[in-house]
Protein backbone atom coordinates (compact mmCIF):
# COMPACT_ATOMS: atom_id res chain seq x y z
CA UNK A 1 0.00 0.00 0.00
CA UNK A 2 1.35 3.58 -1.21
CA UNK A 3 -0.18 6.18 1.79
CA UNK A 4 -7.10 18.73 6.69
CA UNK A 5 -5.85 21.43 4.64
CA UNK A 6 -3.78 24.53 5.83
CA UNK A 7 -1.18 24.41 2.42
CA UNK A 8 -2.38 25.68 -0.40
CA UNK A 9 -2.93 23.53 -3.77
CA UNK A 10 0.07 22.95 -5.21
CA UNK A 11 2.19 23.66 -2.25
CA UNK A 12 4.29 20.31 -1.20
CA UNK A 13 3.58 19.73 2.96
CA UNK A 14 7.46 20.79 3.64
CA UNK A 15 9.27 22.16 6.42
CA UNK A 16 9.55 26.11 6.85
CA UNK A 17 12.87 25.85 4.77
CA UNK A 18 11.05 24.52 1.96
CA UNK A 19 10.32 26.42 -0.70
CA UNK A 20 6.65 25.98 -2.35
CA UNK A 21 6.31 24.81 -5.79
CA UNK A 22 3.82 26.97 -8.17
CA UNK A 23 0.69 24.62 -8.94
CA UNK A 24 1.75 22.99 -12.09
CA UNK A 25 4.86 22.23 -11.26
CA UNK A 26 3.52 20.53 -8.63
CA UNK A 27 1.45 18.65 -10.63
CA UNK A 28 3.62 17.92 -12.82
CA UNK A 29 5.96 16.16 -10.48
CA UNK A 30 3.61 14.19 -8.96
CA UNK A 31 2.31 12.88 -12.59
CA UNK A 32 6.18 11.82 -13.19
CA UNK A 33 5.86 9.67 -10.13
CA UNK A 34 2.81 8.11 -11.44
CA UNK A 35 4.20 7.08 -14.40
CA UNK A 36 7.50 6.25 -13.30
CA UNK A 37 5.80 4.00 -10.30
CA UNK A 38 3.75 2.26 -13.36
CA UNK A 39 6.49 1.60 -16.17
CA UNK A 40 8.63 0.17 -13.08
CA UNK A 41 5.43 -2.23 -12.02
CA UNK A 42 4.98 -2.85 -15.63
CA UNK A 43 8.46 -4.24 -16.63
CA UNK A 44 8.62 -6.22 -12.74
CA UNK A 45 5.44 -7.69 -13.43
CA UNK A 46 6.41 -9.11 -17.22
CA UNK A 47 9.40 -10.47 -16.05
CA UNK A 48 8.45 -11.70 -12.36
CA UNK A 49 5.97 -13.69 -14.31
CA UNK A 50 8.83 -15.32 -16.66
CA UNK A 51 11.49 -16.21 -14.28
CA UNK A 52 9.97 -19.24 -13.05
CA UNK A 53 9.20 -20.51 -16.83
CA UNK A 54 12.88 -19.50 -17.67
CA UNK A 55 14.16 -21.95 -14.83
CA UNK A 56 11.42 -24.30 -15.56
CA UNK A 57 13.00 -24.08 -19.72
CA UNK A 58 16.48 -24.56 -18.67
CA UNK A 59 15.54 -27.83 -16.69
CA UNK A 60 15.03 -27.66 -13.31
CA UNK A 61 12.52 -28.34 -10.75
CA UNK A 62 9.44 -26.53 -9.75
CA UNK A 63 10.64 -26.40 -6.36
CA UNK A 64 14.02 -24.64 -7.95
CA UNK A 65 11.65 -21.80 -9.06
CA UNK A 66 9.52 -21.89 -5.76
CA UNK A 67 12.66 -21.41 -3.29
CA UNK A 68 14.07 -18.86 -5.69
CA UNK A 69 10.56 -16.90 -5.28
CA UNK A 70 10.73 -17.59 -1.30
CA UNK A 71 13.95 -15.85 -0.68
CA UNK A 72 13.26 -12.78 -3.15
CA UNK A 73 10.29 -12.27 -0.88
CA UNK A 74 12.45 -12.69 2.05
CA UNK A 75 14.83 -10.30 1.00
CA UNK A 76 12.09 -7.13 1.06
CA UNK A 77 11.78 -7.94 4.76
CA UNK A 78 15.25 -7.99 5.88
CA UNK A 79 16.92 -5.33 3.23
CA UNK A 80 13.64 -2.67 3.61
CA UNK A 81 14.19 -2.05 6.77
CA UNK A 82 18.25 -0.95 6.39
CA UNK A 83 18.01 0.88 3.50
CA UNK A 84 14.71 3.01 4.90
CA UNK A 85 17.01 5.22 7.41
CA UNK A 86 19.32 6.79 4.74
CA UNK A 87 16.77 7.14 2.53
CA UNK A 88 14.64 8.78 5.49
CA UNK A 89 18.14 11.21 5.81
CA UNK A 90 18.70 12.82 3.17
CA UNK A 91 20.08 9.76 0.13
CA UNK A 92 15.89 9.64 -0.94
CA UNK A 93 17.09 10.61 -4.89
CA UNK A 94 20.33 8.93 -4.68
CA UNK A 95 19.12 5.90 -3.81
CA UNK A 96 16.60 5.40 -6.02
CA UNK A 97 18.31 6.30 -8.76
CA UNK A 98 21.14 4.60 -8.00
CA UNK A 99 19.06 1.11 -7.25
CA UNK A 100 16.70 1.56 -10.58
CA UNK A 101 20.11 2.10 -12.42
CA UNK A 102 21.99 -1.19 -10.96
CA UNK A 103 18.92 -2.73 -11.44
CA UNK A 104 18.81 -2.08 -15.43
CA UNK A 105 22.33 -2.93 -15.51
CA UNK A 106 21.72 -6.41 -13.89
CA UNK A 107 18.73 -7.18 -15.65
CA UNK A 108 19.95 -6.81 -18.74
CA UNK A 109 22.88 -8.94 -18.40
CA UNK A 110 20.26 -11.38 -17.32
CA UNK A 111 18.34 -11.04 -20.78
CA UNK A 112 22.06 -11.20 -22.30
CA UNK A 113 22.74 -14.66 -20.62
CA UNK A 114 19.68 -15.66 -21.95
CA UNK A 115 20.87 -15.81 -25.44
CA UNK A 116 23.11 -19.04 -24.47
CA UNK A 117 21.89 -21.65 -22.00
CA UNK A 118 23.32 -20.10 -18.08
CA UNK A 119 23.78 -21.94 -15.67
CA UNK A 120 21.62 -22.03 -12.49
CA UNK A 121 23.99 -19.75 -9.76
CA UNK A 122 24.06 -17.26 -12.73
CA UNK A 123 20.51 -17.16 -13.00
CA UNK A 124 20.25 -16.95 -9.20
CA UNK A 125 23.01 -14.52 -9.36
CA UNK A 126 21.16 -11.99 -11.19
CA UNK A 127 17.71 -12.57 -9.80
CA UNK A 128 18.59 -11.58 -6.58
CA UNK A 129 20.90 -9.08 -7.40
CA UNK A 130 17.55 -7.29 -9.34
CA UNK A 131 15.39 -8.40 -6.20
CA UNK A 132 17.95 -6.25 -3.77
CA UNK A 133 18.07 -3.47 -6.09
CA UNK A 134 14.02 -3.46 -6.17
CA UNK A 135 13.54 -3.35 -2.59
CA UNK A 136 16.05 -0.63 -1.96
CA UNK A 137 14.30 0.96 -4.58
CA UNK A 138 10.63 0.32 -2.94
CA UNK A 139 12.21 1.22 -0.05
CA UNK A 140 13.32 4.45 -0.89
CA UNK A 141 10.40 5.53 -2.60
CA UNK A 142 8.09 5.57 0.18
CA UNK A 143 8.81 8.72 1.26
CA UNK A 144 8.19 10.56 -1.72
CA UNK A 145 4.52 11.10 -1.93
CA UNK A 146 4.51 13.47 0.36
CA UNK A 147 6.86 15.85 -0.75
CA UNK A 148 4.85 16.27 -3.83
CA UNK A 149 1.09 16.41 -2.67
CA UNK A 150 -0.86 18.51 0.01
CA UNK A 151 -2.29 16.93 2.73
CA UNK A 152 -5.74 17.20 0.63
CA UNK A 153 -3.96 15.80 -2.47
CA UNK A 154 -2.78 12.94 -0.86
CA UNK A 155 -5.93 10.39 -1.49
CA UNK A 156 -5.89 11.24 -5.05
CA UNK A 157 -1.95 11.33 -5.00
CA UNK A 158 -2.01 7.88 -3.64
CA UNK A 159 -5.08 6.76 -5.94
CA UNK A 160 -3.01 7.84 -8.57
CA UNK A 161 -0.05 5.52 -7.60
CA UNK A 162 -2.70 2.66 -6.74
CA UNK A 163 -3.75 3.05 -10.74
CA UNK A 164 -0.83 2.60 -11.59
CA UNK A 165 -0.01 -0.64 -9.51
CA UNK A 166 -3.61 -2.04 -11.06
CA UNK A 167 -2.61 -1.44 -14.40
CA UNK A 168 1.15 -3.57 -14.06
CA UNK A 169 -1.04 -6.21 -12.61
CA UNK A 170 -3.47 -6.10 -15.62
CA UNK A 171 -0.84 -6.14 -18.29
CA UNK A 172 2.22 -6.99 -16.86
CA UNK A 173 1.29 -10.75 -16.84
CA UNK A 174 0.19 -10.95 -20.35
CA UNK A 175 3.49 -8.85 -21.93
CA UNK A 176 5.74 -11.09 -20.20
CA UNK A 177 4.63 -13.67 -21.75
CA UNK A 178 3.67 -12.26 -24.99
CA UNK A 179 7.53 -11.51 -25.19
CA UNK A 180 8.73 -14.44 -23.54
CA UNK A 181 6.99 -16.44 -26.60
CA UNK A 182 9.38 -14.02 -28.71
CA UNK A 183 12.49 -15.22 -27.73
CA UNK A 184 13.94 -15.71 -24.22
CA UNK A 185 15.59 -12.05 -23.69
CA UNK A 186 12.99 -9.98 -24.75
CA UNK A 187 11.06 -9.49 -21.16
CA UNK A 188 13.95 -9.35 -19.16
CA UNK A 189 15.21 -6.56 -21.83
CA UNK A 190 12.04 -4.83 -21.24
CA UNK A 191 12.32 -4.87 -17.71
CA UNK A 192 15.60 -3.25 -17.87
CA UNK A 193 14.57 -0.30 -20.23
CA UNK A 194 11.53 0.32 -17.33
CA UNK A 195 14.43 0.65 -14.45
CA UNK A 196 16.19 3.00 -16.46
CA UNK A 197 13.06 4.71 -17.52
CA UNK A 198 12.48 4.91 -13.80
CA UNK A 199 15.83 6.41 -12.88
CA UNK A 200 15.39 8.67 -15.78
CA UNK A 201 11.89 10.10 -14.19
CA UNK A 202 13.46 10.52 -10.50
CA UNK A 203 15.39 12.35 -11.93
CA UNK A 204 13.36 14.44 -13.93
CA UNK A 205 11.38 15.48 -10.46
CA UNK A 206 12.32 18.83 -9.49
CA UNK A 207 10.70 18.83 -6.37
CA UNK A 208 13.02 18.12 -2.97
CA UNK A 209 12.93 14.41 -1.89
CA UNK A 210 15.02 14.08 0.79
CA UNK A 211 14.21 15.59 4.17
CA UNK A 212 17.79 17.01 5.79
CA UNK A 213 20.20 14.66 6.90
CA UNK A 214 20.61 15.62 11.36
CA UNK A 215 23.78 16.76 12.52
CA UNK A 216 26.36 14.32 12.61
CA UNK A 217 27.11 13.30 16.85
CA UNK A 218 30.59 15.15 18.03
CA UNK A 219 32.39 11.92 19.56
CA UNK A 220 34.76 12.55 22.71
CA UNK A 221 37.02 9.32 21.50
CA UNK A 222 37.19 6.80 18.80
CA UNK A 223 35.91 3.88 20.43
CA UNK A 224 33.10 5.68 21.98
CA UNK A 225 32.33 7.33 18.80
CA UNK A 226 32.05 4.18 17.00
CA UNK A 227 29.74 3.07 19.97
CA UNK A 228 27.91 6.37 19.88
CA UNK A 229 27.73 5.74 15.95
CA UNK A 230 26.24 1.91 16.65
CA UNK A 231 23.77 3.48 19.10
CA UNK A 232 22.69 6.65 16.84
CA UNK A 233 21.90 3.88 14.14
CA UNK A 234 19.87 1.35 16.01
CA UNK A 235 18.24 4.21 17.57
CA UNK A 236 17.00 6.03 13.84
CA UNK A 237 15.97 1.90 12.89
CA UNK A 238 13.87 1.84 15.95
CA UNK A 239 12.17 5.01 15.72
CA UNK A 240 10.06 3.37 12.89
CA UNK A 241 8.66 0.94 15.44
CA UNK A 242 8.29 3.15 18.03
CA UNK A 243 5.90 5.63 15.42
CA UNK A 244 3.60 2.40 14.65
CA UNK A 245 3.51 1.19 18.05
CA UNK A 246 2.36 4.36 19.32
CA UNK A 247 0.05 6.13 16.53
CA UNK A 248 -3.39 5.10 15.94
CA UNK A 249 -3.64 5.64 12.62
CA UNK A 250 -0.32 3.32 11.74
CA UNK A 251 -1.60 0.33 14.00
CA UNK A 252 -5.04 0.65 12.37
CA UNK A 253 -2.85 0.47 8.87
CA UNK A 254 -0.58 -2.17 10.46
CA UNK A 255 -3.81 -4.82 11.47
CA UNK A 256 -5.14 -3.77 7.92
CA UNK A 257 -2.06 -4.81 5.71
CA UNK A 258 -1.30 -7.99 7.40
CA UNK A 259 -4.72 -9.63 8.15
CA UNK A 260 -6.30 -8.46 5.04
CA UNK A 261 -3.06 -9.26 2.34
CA UNK A 262 -2.70 -12.49 4.30
CA UNK A 263 -6.50 -13.57 3.66
CA UNK A 264 -5.80 -12.18 -0.04
CA UNK A 265 -2.91 -14.23 -0.51
CA UNK A 266 -4.38 -17.02 0.75
CA UNK A 267 -7.51 -16.50 -1.43
CA UNK A 268 -5.59 -16.71 -4.52
CA UNK A 269 -3.43 -19.79 -3.81
CA UNK A 270 -6.72 -21.71 -2.90
CA UNK A 271 -7.85 -20.47 -6.52
CA UNK A 272 -4.70 -21.25 -7.91
CA UNK A 273 -5.03 -25.26 -6.14
CA UNK A 274 -8.36 -25.15 -7.51
CA UNK A 275 -8.82 -23.54 -10.86
CA UNK A 276 -5.11 -24.49 -11.90
CA UNK A 277 -6.40 -28.23 -12.03
CA UNK A 278 -8.81 -27.21 -14.48
CA UNK A 279 -8.35 -28.64 -18.00
CA UNK A 280 -9.50 -25.13 -19.08
CA UNK A 281 -5.68 -23.66 -19.06
CA UNK A 282 -7.71 -20.23 -19.25
CA UNK A 283 -9.70 -20.24 -16.21
CA UNK A 284 -7.09 -18.40 -13.86
CA UNK A 285 -6.21 -15.90 -16.47
CA UNK A 286 -10.10 -15.28 -17.16
CA UNK A 287 -10.32 -14.95 -13.10
CA UNK A 288 -7.18 -12.72 -13.08
CA UNK A 289 -7.76 -10.62 -15.50
CA UNK A 290 -11.30 -9.24 -14.22
CA UNK A 291 -10.01 -8.95 -10.74
CA UNK A 292 -7.71 -6.49 -12.09
CA UNK A 293 -9.82 -4.74 -14.16
CA UNK A 294 -12.54 -4.41 -10.97
CA UNK A 295 -9.21 -3.45 -9.12
CA UNK A 296 -8.39 -0.59 -11.82
CA UNK A 297 -12.09 0.53 -11.67
CA UNK A 298 -11.59 0.95 -7.56
CA UNK A 299 -8.43 2.65 -8.43
CA UNK A 300 -10.32 5.12 -10.41
CA UNK A 301 -13.15 6.20 -8.24
CA UNK A 302 -11.48 5.70 -4.64
CA UNK A 303 -10.47 8.99 -4.56
CA UNK A 304 -14.22 10.83 -5.48
CA UNK A 305 -15.69 8.82 -3.34
CA UNK A 306 -13.45 10.02 -0.38
CA UNK A 307 -14.39 13.24 -0.88
CA UNK A 308 -17.82 12.62 -1.39
CA UNK A 309 -18.46 9.99 1.78
CA UNK A 310 -15.09 11.30 3.67
CA UNK A 311 -12.59 8.59 4.60
CA UNK A 312 -14.39 7.09 7.90
CA UNK A 313 -17.61 6.62 6.20
CA UNK A 314 -16.00 4.95 3.14
CA UNK A 315 -13.57 2.60 4.87
CA UNK A 316 -16.08 1.54 7.07
CA UNK A 317 -18.67 0.78 4.47
CA UNK A 318 -16.27 -1.25 2.35
CA UNK A 319 -14.63 -2.88 5.14
CA UNK A 320 -18.72 -4.33 5.85
CA UNK A 321 -19.01 -5.35 2.31
CA UNK A 322 -15.67 -7.11 2.13
CA UNK A 323 -17.00 -10.51 3.46
CA UNK A 324 -20.06 -10.65 0.55
CA UNK A 325 -17.96 -12.05 -2.18
CA UNK A 326 -15.60 -13.21 0.32
CA UNK A 327 -18.09 -15.61 1.62
CA UNK A 328 -19.75 -16.30 -1.69
CA UNK A 329 -16.75 -18.32 -2.44
CA UNK A 330 -17.68 -20.68 -0.49
CA UNK A 331 -20.07 -22.03 -2.71
CA UNK A 332 -17.95 -21.20 -6.21
CA UNK A 333 -17.46 -24.11 -8.42
CA UNK A 334 -17.01 -23.07 -11.72
CA UNK A 335 -13.87 -19.80 -12.84
CA UNK A 336 -17.28 -17.42 -13.06
CA UNK A 337 -17.97 -18.08 -9.48
CA UNK A 338 -14.39 -17.40 -8.50
CA UNK A 339 -13.79 -14.44 -11.30
CA UNK A 340 -17.02 -12.97 -9.83
CA UNK A 341 -16.06 -12.75 -5.99
CA UNK A 342 -12.69 -12.00 -6.90
CA UNK A 343 -13.76 -9.11 -8.72
CA UNK A 344 -16.10 -7.60 -6.35
CA UNK A 345 -12.66 -8.00 -3.43
CA UNK A 346 -10.49 -6.37 -6.33
CA UNK A 347 -12.97 -2.89 -6.23
CA UNK A 348 -13.22 -2.41 -2.84
CA UNK A 349 -9.60 -3.48 -2.07
CA UNK A 350 -7.89 -0.23 -3.53
CA UNK A 351 -11.06 2.03 -2.10
CA UNK A 352 -9.71 1.02 1.58
CA UNK A 353 -6.06 1.10 0.41
CA UNK A 354 -6.02 4.92 -1.36
CA UNK A 355 -8.08 5.94 2.68
CA UNK A 356 -5.26 4.25 4.73
CA UNK A 357 -2.31 5.04 2.96
CA UNK A 358 -3.15 8.70 2.49
CA UNK A 359 -4.13 9.18 5.91
CA UNK A 360 -0.35 7.00 6.63
CA UNK A 361 1.17 9.38 5.03
CA UNK A 362 -0.39 12.69 6.41
CA UNK A 363 0.15 11.87 10.14
CA UNK A 364 4.03 10.96 9.29
CA UNK A 365 6.84 13.19 9.75
CA UNK A 366 8.74 13.99 6.75
CA UNK A 367 11.95 12.02 8.02
CA UNK A 368 10.30 9.19 9.09
CA UNK A 369 8.14 8.13 6.31
CA UNK A 370 10.32 5.04 4.94
CA UNK A 371 11.26 3.72 8.26
CA UNK A 372 7.30 3.33 9.47
CA UNK A 373 6.13 1.69 5.37
CA UNK A 374 9.08 -0.33 5.64
CA UNK A 375 7.67 -1.15 9.08
CA UNK A 376 4.76 -1.80 7.63
CA UNK A 377 5.56 -3.48 4.32
CA UNK A 378 8.04 -5.84 6.77
CA UNK A 379 5.03 -7.38 8.84
CA UNK A 380 2.94 -7.26 6.08
CA UNK A 381 5.43 -9.41 3.62
CA UNK A 382 5.72 -11.94 6.70
CA UNK A 383 1.86 -12.28 6.92
CA UNK A 384 1.42 -13.09 3.32
CA UNK A 385 4.59 -15.48 3.32
CA UNK A 386 2.72 -18.07 5.13
CA UNK A 387 0.01 -17.94 3.37
CA UNK A 388 0.80 -20.15 0.74
CA UNK A 389 1.70 -23.62 3.26
CA UNK A 390 -1.93 -22.51 5.03
CA UNK A 391 -3.81 -22.71 1.87
CA UNK A 392 -2.27 -26.29 1.00
CA UNK A 393 -2.73 -27.45 4.64
CA UNK A 394 -6.68 -26.14 4.54
CA UNK A 395 -7.30 -27.19 1.12
CA UNK A 396 -5.49 -30.76 1.92
CA UNK A 397 -6.78 -31.25 5.22
CA UNK A 398 -10.63 -30.35 5.03
CA UNK A 399 -11.59 -28.96 1.52
CA UNK A 400 -11.46 -25.76 -0.88
CA UNK A 401 -14.19 -23.89 1.37
CA UNK A 402 -12.45 -24.12 4.50
CA UNK A 403 -9.96 -21.14 2.76
CA UNK A 404 -12.81 -19.14 2.03
CA UNK A 405 -14.84 -18.93 5.36
CA UNK A 406 -11.73 -18.56 7.31
CA UNK A 407 -10.97 -15.50 5.16
CA UNK A 408 -15.03 -14.43 5.82
CA UNK A 409 -14.30 -14.68 9.08
CA UNK A 410 -11.00 -12.37 9.36
CA UNK A 411 -12.84 -10.07 7.02
CA UNK A 412 -16.00 -9.86 9.51
CA UNK A 413 -13.83 -9.06 12.44
CA UNK A 414 -11.36 -6.33 10.56
CA UNK A 415 -15.06 -4.63 9.44
CA UNK A 416 -15.86 -4.94 13.44
CA UNK A 417 -12.48 -3.56 14.46
CA UNK A 418 -12.58 -0.83 12.18
CA UNK A 419 -16.28 0.20 13.39
CA UNK A 420 -14.97 0.59 16.82
CA UNK A 421 -11.30 2.15 15.63
CA UNK A 422 -11.39 3.94 12.49
CA UNK A 423 -13.24 7.19 13.42
CA UNK A 424 -10.74 7.69 16.43
CA UNK A 425 -7.90 6.67 14.59
CA UNK A 426 -8.68 8.72 11.86
CA UNK A 427 -9.37 12.24 13.80
CA UNK A 428 -6.52 11.19 15.70
CA UNK A 429 -4.41 11.25 12.12
CA UNK A 430 -5.91 14.19 11.36
CA UNK A 431 -4.25 15.71 14.25
CA UNK A 432 -1.46 14.67 14.10
CA UNK A 433 -1.17 15.51 10.55
CA UNK A 434 -1.91 19.26 11.40
CA UNK A 435 0.62 19.47 14.03
CA UNK A 436 3.29 17.77 12.23
CA UNK A 437 2.80 19.65 8.82
CA UNK A 438 5.13 22.52 9.15
CA UNK A 439 7.92 20.03 10.16
CA UNK A 440 8.05 18.09 7.16
CA UNK A 441 10.59 18.21 3.95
Amino acid sequence: MHRPGRERPGEPVGGAGDRPDPPARADRDLRILWWVNAVDGLGSQASGLVLPLLLLELGHSPGTAGSLAGVAALTGVVLGPLVAVPADRGRRRRLMTGSAALAALTTGVLALTCLGHPALWVVVSLALTERLCAVAYEAASRGALVHLATVDELPRAAAGMQMGDQVSLIAGPALGGALFQLARPVPFLADALSYAAAALGVRAIRAPLDTPAPAPATPSGEDSGRRGRWTERFGAARAGVVTVAVSPVLRLVLVWTSTAGGALTLLFYTALFRLGADARSAALGLVLAASGAAGLLGSLVAAPLVRRFGAVRLLTLTAWLLPLPCGSLMWADAATGWGVAFAGLSLLVPMITVVLSSAAVACTPAALQSRTASVLGSVSALTAAGAPALAAVLVTAWNLRTPALLCTALFAVLAVYTQLRAPAALRAGAAAAAGTGDGRG
